[in-house]
């Protein structure tokens, strides 16, 4: 018995590797599809079928050095049911061709589902292509995407985001998450889940699954706290009320703060306080970056405010924190 009819139309999946692709995020992606393509594990294309679009028949260099042959030359987008952008190093290391651009604009035009996978967001929104959608960007690139992209919508505390015919992901192992999604809407939900237990992971996360964060100061059980953490840090610079930032997660101010008191044993603020002095002690330790710079990236107001806290907190003043933090590990600063 088979989970498709033989007449069933199979899945079309094509895959853009942008130069210094990410490998996890290509292999994750196109095992989950090798998996759930037949019943067993015999890898054959029963029920989706790939392909690697190249603009030469020269491979492609992941960011590991790893290569990756083209299967197929970019030609007519419109033999896709899915295109997935793997992005990789940024820095401009990944320097898209106009030729990737050109077909990315093409398959939209046709309405091929497009599928940005870590820094593939990045060519997608290159090409004008994630313009009014909302789009998931890591915390590790949010910066660097609204630099280049401020007029696009992010967000960086779910795992992926789907928005009509675009879908955008972290990268990581999220981009196993948003491939069962789409096996379970294209094949099966069984199929799906078959995937990711071969691959050891858990059943089918949600889109709303939040990312992981970067190294929170506490550990929180609320899934509440845990979600207003993240944002807290997304919005570490806000310089008004740290309970502004937090008005889209829907619950009043003495209600959040009970429940951090209760939970981690803080307030709101005193969790953002803790995060700006982590931030800059990292900066301290790991860069020459003026003190003025360094207040100023941690979301603290100016240097002055800056060193008061960093008094209260070490008893020294940045300048020699500095120079402490170069001789010591970051584990011997303890941020409680």
């Amino acid at each position: 018995m088979t989970y498709l009819d033989k007449n069933h139309k199979k899945l079309k999946v094509g895959f853009i590797l942008a130069p210094k692709f990410t490998l996890i995020a290509f292999a994750g992606f196109i095992d989950a599809l090798r998996l759930a393509a037949d019943e067993g594990d015999r890898s054959q294309k029963n029920f989706c079928d790939w392909e690697i679009l190249g603009v030469d028949n020269l491979p492609i260099i992941s960011s590991c050095g790893v290569s990756v042959m083209p299967t197929v030359l970019m030609d007519d987008p419109s033999i896709f049911d899915y295109l997935v952008i793997v992005g990789g190093l940024l820095h401009g290391v990944q320097s898209p061709l106009e030729k990737h651009l050109k077909f990315l604009r093409s398959a939209a035009s046709v309405n091929v589902n497009l599928v940005g996978l870590c820094t593939g967001s990045f060519l997608l929104a290159k090409a004008g292509l994630l313009n009014g959608y909302l789009s998931c960007i890591s915390w590790f690139h949010r910066d660097e995407f609204i630099a280049d992209y401020p007029k696009c919508r992010i967000t960086s505390n779910q795992m992926f985001v789907i928005d009509r015919d675009r879908m955008t992901c972290a990268g990581g192992t999220s981009v196993v998450h948003l491939a069962a999604h789409i096996i379970e809407k294209h094949i099966s939900r069984s199929m799906a889940v078959k995937a990711l237990r071969v691959m050891l992971e858990n059943q089918p996360l949600p889109s709303t699954t939040l990312q992981p964060e970067k190294v929170l100061t506490k550990s929180s059980r609320d899934p509440m706290v845990h979600k207003a953490m993240l944002v807290i840090e997304q919005f570490l610079q806000y310089q008004g009320p740290v309970t502004d930032s937090l008005n889209s997660l829907g619950i009043g101010r003495r209600q959040l703060e009970r429940k951090f008191s209760k939970d981690i044993g803080i307030s709101p603020a005193q969790y953002r306080l803790l995060l700006r002095l982590q931030r800059a002690v990292t900066l301290l330790r790991s860069s020459n970056i003026s003190i003025t710079d360094v207040a100023i990236e941690s979301g603290f107001q100016d240097s002055s405010q800056f060193s008061r806290f960093i008094k209260i907190k070490y008893g020294i003043s940045p300048k020699l924190l500095r120079e402490q933090l170069k001789n010591q590990s970051l584990e011997d600063v303890k941020m409680n």
